[in-house]
């Protein structure tokens, strides 16, 4: 377990985003195993990190008054998560190009999203959240899975905006 959860929760953001850089950075051109397997380890680790947050983090701070934030945090998720989708799309189709496409679109989202949930956010989610619930964050930053069918808070999902 890391030393704090803000600790735990960037150090997930630099595997994310490393997986991410891998794919982006075939060139468009034979997408190799390990860069397809990166990526799909990077989406994966993505969807779960969102989830941990909006089940998890976001709700004591908003509990302890960091309304606004939170809602920009939850409202930037909801823009990635179709990016997700259409990359998972396009690794199905076997579109190497366009997935590369969408992934460099989506380090462009993180690099801005990630540093304000590392300056704003995770160092309140140390200071605000008790021992145990930082302890049990922290053990669900390496153990939990997305439940099945589970969307982000305002993702939209067919027809519905996901609440």
């Amino acid at each position: 377990m890391s030393a704090t959860l803000s600790a735990a929760l960037e150090h997930e953001h630099r595997i994310i985003d490393r997986g991410i850089e891998i794919f982006a950075d075939s060139g468009d051109n034979h997408v190799t195993a390990e860069q397809r397997d990166a990526l799909v380890n990077a989406v994966a680790v993505l969807r779960r990190h969102i989830y941990l947050e909006e089940e998890y983090l976001f709700p004591p701070l908003r509990a302890a008054g960091m309304v606004g934030p939170v809602m920009v945090m939850v409202h930037e998720h909801a823009q990635m998560w179709p990016l997700l989708d259409q990359i998972d799309e396009c690794l199905a189709d076997g579109d190497g190009a366009k997935a590369a496409q969408l992934c460099r679109e989506l380090l462009a989202q993180l690099g801005s999203h990630n540093w304000k949930e590392e300056r704003i956010l995770y160092p309140q989610a140390d200071d605000t959240l008790s021992a145990a619930d930082r302890d049990e964050m922290s053990d669900l930053v390496a153990t939990a899975q997305v439940p099945e069918g589970w969307v982000c808070h305002g993702a939209v999902k067919g027809d519905q905006t996901v609440s």
